[in-house]
Protein backbone atom coordinates (compact mmCIF):
# COMPACT_ATOMS: atom_id res chain seq x y z
CA UNK A 1 0.00 0.00 0.00
CA UNK A 2 0.97 3.66 -1.20
CA UNK A 3 0.77 6.32 1.79
CA UNK A 4 -0.54 10.02 -0.09
CA UNK A 5 -0.37 12.69 1.70
CA UNK A 6 -1.59 15.90 -0.40
CA UNK A 7 -1.05 19.98 0.38
CA UNK A 8 -1.13 23.16 -0.77
CA UNK A 9 -4.84 23.66 -0.73
CA UNK A 10 -6.55 26.98 0.08
CA UNK A 11 -8.23 29.63 -0.94
CA UNK A 12 -7.54 31.83 -3.95
CA UNK A 13 -9.04 34.22 -6.14
CA UNK A 14 -9.94 33.32 -10.16
CA UNK A 15 -6.81 34.17 -11.97
CA UNK A 16 -4.67 33.15 -9.27
CA UNK A 17 -2.46 30.48 -8.69
CA UNK A 18 -1.78 27.24 -6.21
CA UNK A 19 0.42 24.93 -6.18
CA UNK A 20 -0.25 21.34 -4.65
CA UNK A 21 2.10 18.93 -3.49
CA UNK A 22 1.43 14.90 -3.16
CA UNK A 23 4.11 13.30 -0.51
CA UNK A 24 4.26 8.92 -1.25
CA UNK A 25 6.28 6.56 0.88
CA UNK A 26 5.66 3.10 1.42
CA UNK A 27 5.58 0.57 -1.19
CA UNK A 28 6.93 1.46 -4.77
CA UNK A 29 4.58 2.91 -7.57
CA UNK A 30 4.25 4.01 -10.99
CA UNK A 31 1.50 6.63 -12.16
CA UNK A 32 0.02 9.17 -10.14
CA UNK A 33 -2.84 10.99 -11.16
CA UNK A 34 -4.71 13.50 -9.43
CA UNK A 35 -8.48 13.89 -9.13
CA UNK A 36 -11.34 16.32 -8.07
CA UNK A 37 -14.99 15.95 -6.31
CA UNK A 38 -16.78 18.95 -6.44
CA UNK A 39 -19.91 19.36 -4.05
CA UNK A 40 -23.00 17.26 -5.73
CA UNK A 41 -20.91 16.50 -8.39
CA UNK A 42 -18.49 12.93 -9.66
CA UNK A 43 -15.31 12.48 -9.01
CA UNK A 44 -13.31 13.78 -11.93
CA UNK A 45 -10.11 13.46 -13.46
CA UNK A 46 -7.83 15.88 -13.97
CA UNK A 47 -4.34 15.21 -14.65
CA UNK A 48 -1.52 11.79 -14.36
CA UNK A 49 1.99 11.17 -14.85
CA UNK A 50 3.72 7.92 -15.56
CA UNK A 51 6.90 7.34 -13.38
CA UNK A 52 9.67 9.08 -15.77
CA UNK A 53 7.66 12.08 -16.18
CA UNK A 54 7.27 11.14 -20.34
CA UNK A 55 3.84 10.56 -20.09
CA UNK A 56 1.23 13.70 -18.84
CA UNK A 57 -2.67 13.20 -18.93
CA UNK A 58 -4.82 15.87 -18.74
CA UNK A 59 -8.52 16.75 -19.00
CA UNK A 60 -9.61 19.48 -21.24
CA UNK A 61 -10.69 21.79 -18.93
CA UNK A 62 -7.20 22.45 -17.59
CA UNK A 63 -5.08 21.76 -20.35
CA UNK A 64 -2.65 25.17 -20.49
CA UNK A 65 -3.50 26.14 -17.02
CA UNK A 66 -2.68 22.55 -14.70
CA UNK A 67 0.85 21.30 -14.87
CA UNK A 68 1.87 18.11 -13.60
CA UNK A 69 5.59 17.29 -12.38
CA UNK A 70 7.42 14.62 -10.51
CA UNK A 71 10.54 14.21 -8.37
CA UNK A 72 10.99 10.89 -7.58
CA UNK A 73 13.94 11.55 -5.50
CA UNK A 74 11.59 12.85 -3.46
CA UNK A 75 8.58 10.51 -4.05
CA UNK A 76 6.60 13.55 -4.44
CA UNK A 77 4.39 15.16 -7.47
CA UNK A 78 2.84 18.53 -7.88
CA UNK A 79 0.16 20.13 -9.70
CA UNK A 80 1.08 23.70 -10.74
CA UNK A 81 -2.59 25.25 -11.07
CA UNK A 82 -2.35 28.62 -13.10
CA UNK A 83 -5.35 30.96 -13.78
CA UNK A 84 -7.98 29.36 -11.76
CA UNK A 85 -11.49 29.45 -12.21
CA UNK A 86 -14.43 29.13 -9.51
CA UNK A 87 -15.37 26.24 -11.39
CA UNK A 88 -12.05 24.35 -10.14
CA UNK A 89 -12.97 24.53 -7.06
CA UNK A 90 -13.32 21.22 -5.68
CA UNK A 91 -11.05 18.78 -3.10
CA UNK A 92 -8.14 17.66 -5.10
CA UNK A 93 -6.86 13.90 -4.14
CA UNK A 94 -3.88 12.13 -5.58
CA UNK A 95 -4.14 8.81 -6.46
CA UNK A 96 -1.39 5.96 -6.97
CA UNK A 97 -1.37 3.35 -9.25
CA UNK A 98 1.34 0.69 -9.07
CA UNK A 99 2.04 0.01 -12.82
CA UNK A 100 0.93 0.02 -16.20
CA UNK A 101 0.52 3.08 -18.29
CA UNK A 102 -1.77 6.21 -17.47
CA UNK A 103 -5.04 5.67 -17.23
CA UNK A 104 -8.15 8.78 -16.33
CA UNK A 105 -10.28 5.97 -14.62
CA UNK A 106 -10.27 6.41 -10.51
CA UNK A 107 -11.21 2.76 -10.74
CA UNK A 108 -7.41 2.43 -12.06
CA UNK A 109 -5.65 3.45 -9.06
CA UNK A 110 -5.20 1.60 -6.20
CA UNK A 111 -4.01 4.43 -3.58
CA UNK A 112 -5.55 7.92 -2.86
CA UNK A 113 -4.65 10.38 -0.31
CA UNK A 114 -7.23 12.59 1.57
CA UNK A 115 -7.97 15.12 -0.12
CA UNK A 116 -6.82 18.80 -0.46
CA UNK A 117 -9.38 22.02 -0.80
CA UNK A 118 -9.02 23.71 -3.03
CA UNK A 119 -11.30 27.38 -3.15
CA UNK A 120 -11.37 29.54 -6.41
CA UNK A 121 -13.42 32.88 -5.69
CA UNK A 122 -15.23 35.03 -8.28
Amino acid sequence: QVQLVESGGGLVQAGGSLRLSCAASGRTFSIIGWFRQAPGKEREFVVAISRSGGTTASADAVKGRFTISRNNAKNTVDLQMNNLKPEDTAVYYCAARKWGPVVRTGSGYDSWGQGTQVTVSS
